[in-house]
């Protein structure tokens, strides 16, 4: 049995709700609240810092990331947040629909609570996350948690990349998402990334930087400049028009590094 208090992160703009689970809060010494929030923007930042192991949603939020009354949005950003962990989600909603439901658990949500239920209540809520963290398995090992994390950060930077239209057909890519997960695990301090890259894909340090540079060419051809001035902030030598590989891969290494 664990025996640190469970870390809750509360998504609630109902103020009986966002009372309820504060006044269940000080009567047990199980559970620790790391935040109560109506905004699943703020909720994401939260999550990042704060580590919560159990997620309380509010299906129908005043005001979503998107600017809509439901918290889609924010299940499918959470799943790719470079956690190493899977926190446990319970949604709680006056939504009684079969589908919605459907749709909440393939997004990742472990169990869903209907508010106007007769027996509901945070109380109750509360239970159901120390069962669930009962029952849950044991965590990963180091290595698994480890390769884990590795993933998400490499899903994040292939994520921001293709904001600015670079295909994941294209090796220059690969190279890019390689060289900025070596920087993170590194530090600048490492080796000199394309000599790494080098020895990884056994290519000379030319092809490397060749592919690099094709990809980033394709993609300030080829994308909106609305979407590559908005995605790439950095600046670019107006002689070159384009960002040098090691430039664009600094970028994006300090862009991800302050995202996770």
């Amino acid at each position: 049995m664990d025996s640190k208090p469970m870390k809750i992160l509360i998504i609630e703009d109902e103020i009986s709700d966002y009372n309820g689970f504060l006044e269940c809060a000080k009567k047990r010494n199980d559970i620790e609240i790391v935040g109560i929030t109506d905004s699943d923007v703020d909720a994401l930042k939260r999550v990042k810092l704060k580590h919560p192991e159990g997620i309380v949603l509010d299906l129908e939020l005043n005001q979503g990331l998107d600017g809509s009354t439901d918290s889609f949005e924010f299940l499918f950003k959470l799943r790719k947040l470079p956690l190493g962990y899977d926190p446990i989600v319970i949604v709680t909603t006056h939504v009684n629909s079969k589908r919605t439901y459907q749709i909440l658990h393939r997004n990742g949500v472990d169990l869903i609570m209907y508010k106007d239920h007769p027996n509901y209540s945070c109380e109750q809520v509360i239970n159901k996350f120390i069962s669930l963290r009962q029952v849950s398995p044991k965590r990963n090992s180091v290595e698994e948690e480890s390769q884990s994390m590795r993933e998400k950060i490499s899903l994040c930077i292939s994520d921001e990349l293709e904001k600015i239209g670079m295909p994941s057909n294209m090796i220059g890519k690969k190279y890019i998402i390689d060289a900025i997960l070596y920087l993170i695990e590194n530090g600048k301090d490492g080796e000199n990334v394309i000599q790494y890259l080098s020895k990884v894909y056994k290519r000379s340090d030319n092809t490397i930087t060749n592919g690099i540079k094709n990809v980033i060419l394709h993609a300030w051809r080829v994308s909106p400049i609305e979407d590559l001035l908005t995605n790439y902030t950095a600046r670019i030598n107006p002689e070159k028009g384009i960002p040098t590989p090691m430039e664009l891969i600094y970028y994006y290494f300090e862009r991800v590094k302050n995202m996770i």
